[in-house]
């Protein structure tokens, strides 16, 4: 659920800031596709920008209200909450035996028709 969450609050961000972006070259005369490209990175990056500020200073102030709207104009109603995966200490242990795996490792090499030694 994280993935999609985090992905959504991508997503709706650059959809809009694509929007702005085609209402932006409908009303000015950019005849350049790498000019429409910038402006619509910069207002998707200002959109963000402005909706991610209220929604950590309605956070902060508890209005959850103006919370909720700033995450649902983010792709989703509030932010991802990223889970630490579980982390567990293994030890092993191994006995190592060198003479009991000469033998196995000589023995396996004489079956294949060669010499160890």
């Amino acid at each position: 659920m994280n993935l999609f969450t985090s992905l959504m609050r991508t997503v709706v961000p650059i959809v809009v800031g694509l929007l702005l972006g085609l209402a932006a070259r409908v009303g000015l005369e950019l005849d350049d596709a790498t000019v429409t490209a910038y402006v619509t990175a910069g207002l998707t990056a200002g959109y963000y920008a402005l909706w991610r500020a209220l929604e950590e200073l309605a956070d902060r102030l508890g209005w959850e209200p103006l919370r909720t709207l700033a995450g649902l104009l983010l792709g989703w109603a509030r932010p991802p909450q990223y889970e630490q995966p579980a982390t567990v200490p293994i030890r092993v242990r191994v006995d190592f035996d060198a003479d009991a795996f000469a033998s196995k490792v000589n023995h396996v090499v004489e079956q294949r028709g060669g010499s160890a030694r």
